[in-house]
Order: structure tokens, then sequence, then C-alpha cells
């Protein structure tokens, strides 16, 4: 199924938000019995060097990549490339591996878990407002 180059952004942003949603909320979840400033500062800690090091640039890359396509039609699943999906494979199979094994304490879940949902939304909506850019800048252009 192919569909136009914007709504590449738009799928983006819906993986990568349902995907940080159920991330946070699972840190959220396990949270309550570890609630302390020490761990409330290694969350944001997790969340910043995710963004800053990982999803901001995964952002940037992938929007303009998408930007740059020629045609303006693509196969849906375009909206990553091989290598982004591959990292998205490793992630889902670590962390589901992680929480079944009992490898991980429960306040590492609650930790790890909340900053990089957090990361992996704030990725998803900026997704989303790649294609609300996009998609006004394709509406000015028409008129």
């Amino acid at each position: 199924m192919k569909v136009k180059r914007n709504t590449l952004l738009l799928l983006a942003c819906l993986v990568w938000s349902a995907a940080g949603f159920n991330i946070l909320r699972i840190g959220l979840m396990s949270y309550p019995a570890y609630r302390s400033v020490m761990n409330y500062l290694l969350s944001v800690l997790v969340f910043a060097v995710f963004q800053i090091f990982i999803f901001g640039k995964l952002v940037k890359k992938h929007t303009a990549r998408i930007s740059g396509y020629e045609e303006e039609r693509h196969f849906f699943l375009k909206f990553f490339d091989k290598k982004a999906f591959a990292i998205m494979a490793v992630m889902m199979s670590g962390g589901i591996g992680l929480r079944a094994s009992g490898i991980a304490p429960e306040q590492f879940i609650a930790v790890f878990y909340t900053g990089l949902g957090a990361s992996l939304l704030l990725a998803g909506l900026l997704f989303g407002c790649n294609w609300g850019k996009a998609a006004s800048a394709a509406a000015a252009g028409s008129k």
C-alpha cells in the first residue's frame, strides 16, 4: 500500500508515540514504591541521554530523508529505513527479554522505562509536529 510522502511522518508519529506511551506506562506503573528525588533525577538523565544522542537525531534524520523523497507516494513502511527497523526490533526484544527474565529489578524498570518511554513519546510527538509543518507547507504551496 502506498501513501503520500508526508503521511510517512504521520505513521512515524503514531508508531513512536504508541511505543513511547506503552513503555512510559510500564515505567510509571512500577514507580510508586520507588519515588525519590534520586530516582526522578535518574529518569530525567535517561530521558536526556536518549533524547539528545538517539531519538532527537533519529527524528531529524528520518524527517530529512522523507522530505527529500522526490516521488509523492511511497510504500507505507518507508517511514523508517532498514537500520531503524533493526534498532526497533533489538530494543523491543531486549526490553521484553529483560522484563521476562526478571534480571532487572523493579526499581530499574521504573527509572529506566520512565525515562526511555518519555523520550520515545517525545520523538513520536516531534514526528507529529514535522508532519503538521509539512502538511501546512503543502497546503500553502497548493494555493
